[in-house]
C-alpha cells in the first residue's frame, strides 16, 4: 500500500494519500476536488557506516547528521 503525493488541480493544495487499490477514489482534503496531479516522490535510505561500529562523531549512522548547529555540523557554512 504505497503513499502517493498529489497536488490539487483546483485549489493547489499538496497532499499525500494512502492508496489501498488502483480503483480508489482520490479527492483533495481541502476542497474535495477529484482533479489532481500525481507528484514524483523522493525517498532516502540510511547511509551505511564504513567502520561498522555504529554511531560515532557527528554522524549518527542513520543517514542524518547530529548536533553542531543549524545544519548538523556546519557543512552549510551557517555557523
Amino acid at each position: 500500500m504505497p503513499i502517493y503525493e498529489y497536488v490539487c488541480g483546483d485549489c493547489g493544495n499538496h497532499y499525500e494519500q494512502l492508496v489501498m487499490s488502483r480503483s480508489a477514489s482520490i479527492s483533495c482534503p481541502r476542497c474535495s476536488s477529484k482533479r489532481h496531479t500525481l507528484q514524483l516522490s523522493v525517498f532516502s535510505a540510511p547511509a551505511k557506516s564504513s567502520s561498522g561500529s555504529g554511531p560515532s562523531g557527528s554522524f549518527n549512522g542513520g543517514g542524518m547528521p547530529s548536533g553542531g548547529g543549524c545544519c548538523g555540523g556546519g557543512g552549510c557554512g551557517c555557523n
